[in-house]
């Protein structure tokens, strides 16, 4: 199987304009931790005010699952030392008494959610309403509702949906250069965001403008796409 590229698009409840600055950086956050932990691609994002795109490449999981290691790298993406730690220590309980169906049931506790564009999404906007609901003492639901994706053919479509993506806050007036908004595929690939300066996010618009010539996401191919 071949990898899946969507453009995914949810926005806020009412269309209000919720998203400061800082709760921009808390989506982006969330986004970049679920992206390690599920084996999912950012390609490009842009996080506005009251909406939100991803351009999401779905990968299938590895042939033959992940390794033991595998696992408690993707898991220590989002949760805690000690969670990573517990899990490490019933991998090798089974392991060490030949339990491989019991390595196998702590395996699929986490593989459900990744390689998976609804678990993905699900969970990043659930982690975010979680979080946003606390900063500002409310309840309820902040997105207006299910996330909506559409396909899109990896090369030149990429490419046109990932610049789309990249110039909302230019037609929106924002910023009249993309590289001048922080919350962006684009403009954190420029600036360098606040891990890996902007490493992640250069890998993902390579992977988005070169794919089709089967560059993968080698982010010293980015003065070729800048």
């Amino acid at each position: 199987m071949k990898p899946v590229i969507y453009h995914c698009v949810s926005r806020v409840v009412e269309r209000r304009f919720a998203f400061g600055d800082v709760e921009r950086e808390q989506f982006r956050i969330f986004m970049r931790m679920y992206e390690n932990f599920s084996g999912c691609r950012v390609l490009s994002y842009c996080i506005m005010s009251n909406h939100i795109h991803i351009l999401l490449e779905v990968p299938p999981m590895p042939e033959g699952g992940l390794s033991d290691e595998g696992l408690l790298n993707r898991l220590r993406a989002i949760y805690s030392e000690a969670v990573v730690a517990d899990v490490e220590k019933e991998l090798k309980q089974a392991r060490s008494k030949d339990l491989s169906d019991y390595a196998a049931e702590i395996h699929a506790r986490y593989a459900y959610r990744m390689h998976n564009l609804s678990e993905f999404m699900k969970t990043v906007m659930q982690r975010m309403t979680q979080w946003f609901n606390r900063e500002h003492n409310r309840t309820g639901t902040l997105w207006e509702s299910r996330f909506t994706s559409v396909i899109v053919e990896s090369g030149i479509a990429a490419r046109m949906i990932a610049a789309y993506i990249d110039l909302n806050p230019v037609r929106a007036g924002l910023v009249t250069d993309p590289a001048e908004y922080r919350w962006s595929g684009y403009g954190e690939a420029v600036g360098g965001g606040a891990k890996g300066n902007g490493k992640k996010a250069r890998e993902g618009l390579v992977r988005a403008c070169m794919s089709q010539k089967g560059v993968g996401f080698e982010a010293e191919k980015w003065q070729e796409v800048a």
